[in-house]
């Protein structure tokens, strides 16, 4: 029955486990904390049936019974009796919650907030689970089949959250599902008595047998190699590698996902550049509209500042068929409908659509507004194919209604939640230079827009690397050179640094009139620009791009932020002239790239022109090489540096006087003896003999180490340096030399032993061919075995310092500890 009990426990806990995923869809970890306390309620009541031995259908009704009164107290409806007690009105708050939980899938995309419908739905599917584990793993004795209701759980996240789910709530809840595997199979071994090894060793009862750990370390294995398997293969995983074409992209890192991936997930400036780059012309929307000139159709935001630039942010919101008014204090307002169509050429979970939409038609309940982003955008859909109308607010923005606009307070949630860059001294200095003198946000935002003309020596090129952060914003502001992911980032951060809220907008600029008021947009027609907050008016959009660079501009248009490089006489030159929707974009200007005179260089410092950077590339090669170099060169350098010590070492010794009694007195009648440190002698002896066993060594000749010193140099004399009489005496020399320093009382002193290691390794190298001789200088194998030698000893003591320490642990493992109370 105590088996059971701990039984019953280990499957509630693997159950929470198995939960895990689940905190990749939430917000926040109230769901846990609720799950908890039923999944605590249906476990104590199970282990009370049990202990009362009630039969399986009678613990089956308790643990329902117990999830029931958990859910009461978890989710009141306000009329229950004593707080736990459900009555008829509890179910059908019960029913409310389920109903309102539909609502909610339909309305909110992960991660989603902790709204009561949701949090009943998962606290009772987790009690649930929890309730089948325990008649599974403990009723039945069946544990193995427990792990199908906490794949339930696991599917929920795998079936809501359009990205992969994280790796680490899978490994969670696969360890938990180990766990109430191996509870199981021990309280199954337990029932036999004492266990044995193989070769008839007794095993305790605390300690895992040698086949349950292999079995142990076979599902560790496992596990690792089904999290990590999938991050390897190509094609399990997905970017933003098909999110705006299905045709191939061949753009700035950019691929194609599968379809709807989450919102948040998409690097938009990614899709925009790799869209912009693309030689092939793809059609992905067709518009219609009663509006005579509509602004930019749009579909997505960055407005979240991290450390390597602007992204996405997750949209939350309602269902599409609740749109909040628009704002637009003190503007003209006019309402337009229109119509779009979305070729298959399109693949995304956003929906474009003109600014400020306040009712649409012919989409389902998977889609959601945000009203702050202004983006309509869906968790379990596409805009794949769709056909969709909808009613939208047209804002006439007019200088004079913009500067009455008062700044932002400090504290407002608009400009939390726009916060100022991180300070770059020079952006700073720029923006103080160009809002010098201007009182109100809207002249402020007019001197940073101003600043992006051809008269500053900006220009329109896709050729530039894209990149949004701080460092890249510089580069653009110094070198004067890109497309509109730099012009619309480059404004953003600039509004930003002067204290203004301001955002990157996402969509297609007009694309080419195919019929009245139908425009087809195609890739060439995506576009970012910027988006301006003023109070009591909203979102202001300011497109700092050259218009001669976006097909279907509509600078040209805009009383409030009009075309700073557009002649000042508008009188049009005789000739034909080019539509804007018929230039290409990657062509650049007509004429020259930028005046030859810069009157405001910005950022440059001394530069009269854009610069284009010279390639990092090079740099890294050279250091990857150098650093190879220096890792080959190690050994050798070892080498030489062991030698030159052990050489300093065999040098010969200076003499030391002693004064003593005997021999030729000096004047004060005591005698003079001339002697050699015999400890510095000793000391030369082995360190010549060690240079002269790693030389051996290294010229790939045989070193007994049971050898006594006479034996080895017999031995050399006799087999390798017969022909050289030199050497030989050289050799015999080290050897008489290491064997008195070894054993006699004295050792030899006054002979010169660093000649005669040079002798025997000239004749060694003499002897020894053109590659050992190679190998000798460059990959010395004396160094390289002494670091094997090392490794090895250092993995011996590992080994036997981790032996020790599981000696200790097991000591006081709470498992023997148990067998040994029982066992008495």
């Amino acid at each position: 029955m105590i088996a059971h009990r701990n039984l019953g426990f280990v499957a509630a806990a693997a159950t929470l486990l198995a939960a895990a995923p689940l905190s990749a869809i939430f917000e926040r970890w109230t769901w846990l904390i609720e799950a908890t306390i039923a999944v605590a309620a249906v476990a104590a009541v199970a282990a009370l049936a049990r202990l009362a031995r009630v039969p399986l259908w009678g613990q089956v009704l308790g643990m329902l019974a117990g999830l029931t009164l958990a859910l009461t107290w978890l989710f009141p409806s306000g009329s229950e009796l004593l707080a736990v007690l459900p009555t008829p009105a509890t179910f059908a708050h019960f029913g409310e919650l389920f109903g309102g939980s539909l609502e909610d899938m339909r309305s909110y995309g992960v991660k989603v907030p902790d709204t009561n419908p949701l949090l009943f739905v998962t606290v009772f599917g987790i009690g649930a689970v929890a309730v089948i584990v325990d008649v599974l793993a403990v009723g039945l004795r069946r544990p193995a089949l427990a792990g199908l209701p906490m794949l339930a759980i696991y599917s929920v996240p795998v079936a809501v959250y359009v990205d992969s789910v994280p790796a680490v709530p899978f490994v969670v809840g696969a360890a938990g599902y180990l766990w109430l595997l191996v509870t199981d199979n021990v309280d199954r071994v337990r029932r036999f008595g004492r266990r044995f090894t193989g070769d008839g060793r007794d095993v305790d009862v605390w300690e895992a047998s040698p086949l349950a750990a292999a079995g142990r370390r076979l599902a560790v294995v496992g596990v690792a190699l089904a999290v990590v398997l999938p991050l390897a293969v190509p094609g399990m995983t997905g970017g933003l590698l098909d999110s705006l074409t299905s045709g191939s992209g061949a753009g700035n890192g950019t691929g194609r996902p599968g379809q709807g991936g989450t919102p948040g997930r998409i690097d938009l400036f990614a899709a925009l550049s790799g869209q912009l780059n693309q030689s092939d012309v793809a059609d992905l929307v067709k518009v219609t509209t009663n509006e005579p000139n509509p602004f930019y159709l749009r579909f997505g935001v960055a407005d979240r500042l991290e450390q390597d630039g602007f992204s996405v942010r997750n949209p939350t919101g309602r269902s599409v068929g609740n749109l909040p008014a628009p704002a637009g204090g003190g503007v003209e307002q006019r309402t337009y409908r229109a119509t779009v169509e979305v070729t298959k050429n399109l693949t995304m979970p956003l929906l474009p659509v003109y600014p400020e939409p306040v009712r649409t038609e012919d989409l389902n309940g998977s889609w959601s507004y945000d009203p702050n982003l202004q983006v309509i955008f869906s968790n379990r859909d596409n805009s794949r194919g769709k056909r969709y109308s909808f009613d939208y607010v047209r804002s006439t923005y007019t200088p004079e209604a913009l500067r009455q606009a008062r700044p932002l307070p400090s504290d407002h949630p608009v400009r939390r939640g726009h916060p100022a860059p991180p300070p770059i001294p020079e952006v700073e200095a720029l923006v103080r230079t160009l809002v010098a003198g201007k009182n109100t946000e809207y002249d402020k935002v007019r001197g940073i827009y101003d600043h992006f003309s051809a008269d500053n020596g900006f220009t329109y090129s896709l050729s530039t690397k894209g990149g949004t952060s701080g460092q890249e914003i510089v580069n653009f502001l110094n070198n004067k050179v890109g497309f509109c992911q730099q012009y619309a980032a480059a404004m953003t951060w600039l509004v930003r640094a002067a204290g203004i809220p301001a955002r990157v907008a996402f969509g297609f600029a007009n694309g080419s009139n195919s019929s009245g008021d139908t425009y087809t947009l195609s890739n060439r027609n995506l576009h970012a620009w910027t988006e301006v907050y003023f109070d009591k008016i909203g979102w202001v959009p300011f497109d700092a791009t050259p218009a001669y660079g976006v097909q279907g501009s509509t600078r040209s248009q805009s009383a409030w932020a009009p075309d700073v490089d557009a002649p000042e006489d508008d009188t049009p030159a005789p000739g034909p002239s080019t539509p804007a929707d018929d230039i290409d974009p990657s062509a650049g200007p007509a004429g020259p790239e930028g005046p030859e005179e810069d009157p405001d260089s910005g950022l440059a410092v001394g530069a009269a022109a854009p610069a284009e950077q010279a390639p990092v590339w090079p740099w890294y090669a050279a250091g990857a090489v150098l650093l190879l170099l220096g890792l080959l060169a190690l050994p050798a350098l070892r080498r030489l540096a062991l030698r030159r010590r052990r050489s300093g070492a065999a040098a010969p010794a200076p003499a030391a006087a002693r004064v003593g009694a005997g021999g030729d007195a000096p004047a004060d009648g005591r005698r003079m003896v001339v002697l050699a440190d015999a400890d510095r002698a000793r000391a030369d002896a082995h360190a010549a003999w060690d240079e002269l066993l790693d030389t051996l060594v290294d010229y790939r000749v045989r070193v007994d180490r049971t050898e006594t010193p006479r034996a080895t140099a017999d031995r050399l004399s006799r087999e390798t340096l017969t022909a050289d009489a030199e050497a030989t005496t050289a050799v015999r020399l080290l050897g008489r030399a290491e064997e008195r320093a070894r054993y006699a009382r004295d050792p030899l002193t006054g002979e010169q032993l660093l000649p005669a290691l040079r002798l025997v390794r000239g004749a060694l190298a003499a002897r020894a061919d053109r590659r050992t001789r190679l190998v000798a200088a460059a990959l010395p194998p004396s160094v390289l075995l002494r670091w094997r030698t090392a490794t090895a000893d250092a993995s011996s003591r590992l080994l036997a310092a981790r032996g020790r320490s599981r000696s200790r642990l097991l000591r006081w493992n709470p498992r023997r500890l148990l067998a040994n109370r029982m066992a008495r």
